[in-house]
């Protein structure tokens, strides 16, 4: 019997698609959820949406989705969750918020790695 190599699938990220946590669920929905009538939207949903998928992602362009989603970006997507209020964990997120004021907190693209590392069956590439 031969030894069948089995070679992973590859997905990229392309960080030059987009510049805000909106276009970054589009490229996921894009890559993940071409024939699913629903699209990305949350973080648990990206979250979600890796359960099961076996791939190497490489992330390209990764520096600009970096400052794209970095500490602005954050601060304000946590200033948008505490003005709606319900059904936002509002003291949590005041944490979240404040913890990344005195540069403790993560930004999103490091949730988002975070996430993306959780998962034991993808490989990250940051180019």
């Amino acid at each position: 019997m031969k030894n069948e190599i089995h070679h992973k699938k590859m997905t990229v990220i392309n960080g030059s698609h987009f510049s805000d946590l909106e276009g970054f669920y589009e490229e996921i929905s894009q890559l993940f959820m071409k024939d699913e009538d629903w699209k990305v939207g949350t973080l648990d949903g990206f979250d979600d949406i890796l359960y099961g998928v076996e791939t190497d992602i490489t992330w390209k362009d990764s520096q600009k989705s970096k400052e794209d989603l970095g500490f602005d970006v954050t601060k304000e997507f946590y200033e948008n969750k505490i003005r709606q209020g319900k059904p936002f964990n509002v003291q949590l997120i005041q944490q979240k918020l404040g913890e990344l004021i005195v540069g403790k907190g993560q930004t999103l693209f490091e949730i988002l790695i975070d996430i993306i590392e959780s998962h034991k069956n993808i490989t990250l590439i940051l180019e």
